[in-house]
């Protein structure tokens, strides 16, 4: 979904990722080295230019650290499941009307992120079961 090939909105992707991220890794985030790991993102990204590569992670790791308990809290459950199931299928929405028609959205320079969103939808409707 983040290949080129699409016309989402990539920062649309950003509470999917922290929705489906395993709990290690929410844990590091919201613990003292992610804290420190996204204050030095902030100042490196005050003094250089990112690529455009390394701006989604960015600004997931600040929206797991600033994200209140409750918000975290409905990872691996219903309603969880339920909000990634919605910004999957917008996702899906808004990449098959943009690429015009199915056939479009399976040309070669689209076929991997059709693919990709395809899955994630499919695993969001797993993750509801």
């Amino acid at each position: 979904m983040l290949a080129r090939g699409t016309a989402i909105h990539k920062s649309v992707v950003v509470p999917l990722f922290a929705l489906h991220a395993p709990s290690s890794i929410i844990t590091w985030i919201k613990g003292e080295y992610g804290v420190w790991a996204a204050f030095l993102a902030l100042i490196a990204r005050l003094f250089f230019t990112f690529p455009g590569e390394l701006e989604l992670p960015f600004i997931a790791l600040l929206l797991v650290i600033v994200a209140p308990y409750q918000v975290m809290n409905i990872r691996g459950k219903q309603e969880g499941a339920i909000i990634a199931i919605a910004i999957s299928c917008f996702l899906a929405f808004q990449h098959f009307s943009q690429a015009g028609s199915l056939e479009k959205a399976y040309e070669k320079g689209s076929v991997l992120a059709t693919v990709a969103i395809i899955g994630v939808t499919v695993v969001s409707l797993l993750l509801l079961l």
